[in-house]
């Protein structure tokens, strides 16, 4: 689906505004799947803004983001793969070390 990203809540959380076609919108939460980044608070706190930086300049710049879901996830966000441009940010964020590895 296409997506116009509203909010990055961190490196691997983002509200995005789903267009589904036929004019219908929805707005959805997206947890990036099969990784975890740093979070914005706490100890973590310099490592998360970083990553967050990262997926909001990738997504900032991108021509066309579009999401590929699964499922939600026990807090009620859709598990996903973003692609910025054909990018696979899931990949791109691990490979850039801002991410881990995480199964869920």
């Amino acid at each position: 689906y296409k997506v116009k990203v509203l909010h990055i809540h961190d490196g691997d959380t983002f509200t995005g505004d789903v267009d589904l076609g036929f004019g219908l919108r929805i707005a959805l939460t997206f947890r990036l799947e099969g990784m975890n980044t740093p979070e914005v608070v706490g100890k973590e706190k310099a490592a998360g803004l970083i990553a967050k930086a990262f997926l909001e300049d990738k997504v900032n710049n991108a021509k066309e983001v579009l999401v590929k879901t699964k499922k939600k996830e026990k807090y009620g966000r859709y598990l996903a793969t973003v692609f910025c441009d054909g990018v696979n940010m899931n990949e791109q964020l691990l490979k850039e070390g801002y991410a881990v590895p995480m199964v869920y």
